[in-house]
């Protein structure tokens, strides 16, 4: 059932890409952006976001709305348009395993002279046009328009809560360790990652099929476990995943001096030797793989490592839990277990 799923996300965002472009005829105003676009919204991924908002959808249904899959599509590019900022944000050259998008745009611009822009600079308007295709894709569902402004409103409040995230993990990465509490990383956890990738696509399509309240924000809270499971297993493989496999470099996390569960415990847990080459590491101008591999050192002797795999399974429990107690489809509720279970 995932893979099918899946597949009809994929072939609806190809289709939905032409139609964006018919619509608003992106390709004749600017050929380049709208092939950035295409590009980046096209590239291999997940689709865990527009996957949930599916089974969400499904669980409580009694008849399948025209024009769902297109309507779950919203979800996967309001992520797109998070990760275009993200990268100007992080730097970062690669994205999915590709050139990030003001990587793109800064090669195409390299044979300009005396320009006073860069890529970064149109990424930013390129990430503001896919924002807009989100909205476009969200209304595409032939629902009940009570449900719909519901759930619309429950969309934007991700995106307002996601930037929030963002916002207060670039201040928390100013601060030093020492400062930073687990409450913190809690936060950012739920409004950066766990809002908008598990709890909103469930609560959202469960909203448009007609799911009670209750059940709504049952799947909302199995939403925040399962990300913040995800996110903590995200900063594993940060630190210690191939970069060929994740698709960046596992430089990044260190060089935007990111405060994850990893480092606060490593500090927490540490001598003074190792708390020193923590602090030194995360106020570097330019971090080192060499760095990277004292980290690794550090963090694997904290037991910081353990603790968070440990963290990975108590929450992936509390998540699972609750969706016991949930009444929706057994169908569909076998598949969030299973799905679930591959997510983390």
């Amino acid at each position: 059932m995932l893979s099918r799923i899946k597949n009809n996300i994929d072939k609806n965002l190809e289709t939905f890409i032409q139609r964006i472009d018919k619509l608003y005829s992106i390709s004749k105003i600017s050929p380049l952006l709208f092939r950035c676009i295409k590009d980046f919204v096209l590239r291999d991924g997940k689709r865990v976001r527009p996957i949930l908002f599916v089974i969400g959808y499904l669980g409580y249904a009694k008849k399948v709305a025209a024009n769902l899959y297109t309507s779950a599509l919203s979800i996967e590019l309001l992520h797109d348009f998070m990760l275009v900022h993200d990268d100007i944000i992080d730097k970062s050259a690669t994205r999915r395993g590709k050139s990030s998008m003001h990587e793109l745009l800064n090669k195409y611009l390299k044979d300009y002279k005396n320009i006073k822009f860069s890529g970064q600079d149109l990424s930013i308007v390129v990430g503001d046009v896919m924002y807009a295709t989100a909205i476009n894709a969200f209304l595409s569902i032939n629902e009940n328009m009570e449900r719909k402004e519901k759930a619309l409103k429950k969309f934007i409040e991700a995106a307002i809560h996601t930037g929030s995230g963002e916002f207060i993990e670039l201040l928390i990465g100013a601060t030093t360790i020492e400062k930073v509490t687990k409450q913190d990383i809690d936060k950012i956890y739920d409004y950066k990652t766990a809002r908008y990738t598990f709890s909103t696509p469930l609560a959202t399509g469960a909203i448009l099929a007609g799911a009670e309240e209750s059940e709504v924000n049952n799947l909302f809270k199995f939403g925040i476990y399962l990300g913040r499971a995800f996110q903590i297993q995200d900063d594993i493989l940060g630190m210690f995943g191939d970069e060929k496999k994740i698709g960046k470099s596992t430089l990044s996390d260190l060089q935007e001096a990111k405060k994850t569960i990893l480092i606060w415990y490593a500090f927490k847990n540490s001598d003074t030797k190792n708390k020193k080459i923590i602090k030194r590491t995360l106020s570097k101008g330019k971090v080192t793989n060499a760095d990277l591999l004292k980290m690794r050192r550090v963090i694997a002797e904290s037991g910081a490592l353990e603790h968070a795999r440990k963290e990975i399974k108590r929450l992936k429990k509390l998540a699972l839990n609750l969706l016991c107690t949930s009444k929706i489809n057994p169908q569909y509720k076998n598949t969030l277990i299973n799905y679930s279970n591959s997510v983390v």
